[in-house]
């Protein structure tokens, strides 16, 4: 099956992905981890600890050759946020194998990210706080947020539109959603498109778990992060970086691309009611859900799993269960939250669900969720349990939700 636009366009397909996350560091690993359905949260007993932190604990990318994708003067130059998306992004262009003469006024740099360069502000202003004249001279373009989706550009030379997009949770999911629309529209040929953020930090957990936004499961960090759990208490903050390379569904049939599969639909929504619950009733989730099933030429029956945000918090979980509940009439696909294995990566987290959902859908897979037991959704929607489900090959809807109420979600298909 292939979605259709309504409104007509170009088709847009994936050609390349790139990952940096907790869950592993290319797609394969990270897909072989959520199959497991772990937890990746670690104890972060030498610096949070040590400071009376209430949480201590998180879901960090594990290490890997910095070396080999980053000189040692663009290490020092910019922050671990960009690191972690240029890194992600170089394994996406290198997967697509982009021809070597596109126009570069036709290729864009989409980046999403909830957090930007605030944990880079944070850092500097502990180092140097009260010394202003000693700031490092990096420290603008270090904490600038666009710093990551123009560092992609300078890095390829791509001249197209270079977009930075802050929708809290929602934003990796955005700026695959717009790019996809820019290469609909004919606006550019390719883009290269993700989300990052890196907000493991002693300000930035605080803040949240001020909030009474996070989990404290600081005794066993692996079950903290549990989407639709009975038992759950917060979410777990990660970091992680996830880039797709979209370009034209004819251009990459032209030049014989791998094609993952197509970014048939997206919309966008916005609660208009909190600035961080969202809608009891989930109506404008639900409503972004239709169109974007709307907008790839779809029926909610044509959908074979849902990615669910799935946060671990209370409130997201329920209201993402009554859209889910809406949207689908009662009668849900199966509904899968990888959040229980990454920990919850803000900016970064729906462009890398994006890749795994589209990763699930091809292969007929979908993970169960991490740390589920028992839950008071399952009477509005079909959870996946215990072990992976095999579903046909269809169409799966990828939902991101973010503070502001912000709402975005895909429809991607499966190659063949």
């Amino acid at each position: 099956m292939t979605g259709r636009h309504r409104s007509g366009g170009h088709r847009v397909a994936v050609t390349g992905i790139g990952v940096k996350s907790p869950a592993g560091n290319d797609l394969e690993e990270a897909y072989t981890t959520v199959l497991k359905a772990e937890g990746t949260a670690a104890s972060l007993a030498g610096w949070l600890v040590e400071q009376d932190h209430p949480v201590h604990f998180g879901c960090l990318v594990p290490p890997f050759d910095l070396e080999a994708y980053l000189t040692r003067r663009e290490t020092r130059q910019i922050d671990r946020t960009t690191q972690l998306l240029l890194c992600a992004a170089a394994d996406a262009v290198a997967d697509a194998r982009l021809p070597a003469d596109l126009p570069p006024e036709r290729v864009g740099a989409q980046i999403g990210t909830g957090i930007g360069g605030l944990p880079s502000m944070e850092a500097v202003t502990l180092s140097h706080g009260d010394r202003p004249r000693e700031m490092p001279v990096h420290t603008v373009p270090r904490t600038m947020a666009n710093s990551p989706a123009c560092r992609l550009a300078m890095r390829y030379g791509y001249q197209g539109a270079c977009t930075t997009y802050s929708s809290a949770c929602a934003s990796g999911t955005t700026a695959v959603g717009e790019a996809a629309r820019k290469i609909r529209y004919g606006e550019l040929d390719v883009a290269v498109a993700g989300g990052v953020d890196s907000a493991v930090t002693t300000v930035v957990v605080g803040a949240f778990a001020r909030m009474r936004a996070m989990s404290t499961r600081n005794a066993e960090p692996e079950l903290a992060s549990r989407p639709f759990d009975v038992d759950r208490d917060g979410f777990v903050m990660g970091e992680g970086a996830a880039v797709l390379v979209l370009e034209r569904m004819d251009s990459a049939r032209t030049r014989g691309a791998r094609v993952y599969g197509e970014i048939a639909g997206y919309a966008d929504t916005c609660d208009a009611s909190h600035i961080v619950a969202p809608r009891e009733d989930g109506e404008t989730a639900a409503r972004c859900m239709r169109q974007a099933i709307a907008d790839a030429g779809l029926r909610p029956a044509d959908i074979g799993h849902v990615n669910a945000h799935g946060t671990s918090t209370l409130l997201n979980d329920r209201a993402e269960a009554r859209a889910v509940d809406r949207c689908f009439a009662g009668q849900p696909p199966p509904l899968t939250a990888v959040k229980g294995v990454t920990g919850h990566l803000i900016g970064g987290s729906g462009a890398l669900e994006a890749a795994l959902a589209l990763l699930c859908a091809e292969r007929g897979l979908v993970p169960p969720i991490a740390n589920l037991r028992a839950s008071a959704e399952s009477d509005l929607v079909d959870l996946v349990v215990a072990a992976p489900r095999t579903v046909p090959t269809a169409p799966v809807l990828s939902n991101s939700f973010g503070f502001g109420g912000q709402n975005a979600c895909l429809v991607l298909v499966p190659e063949g």
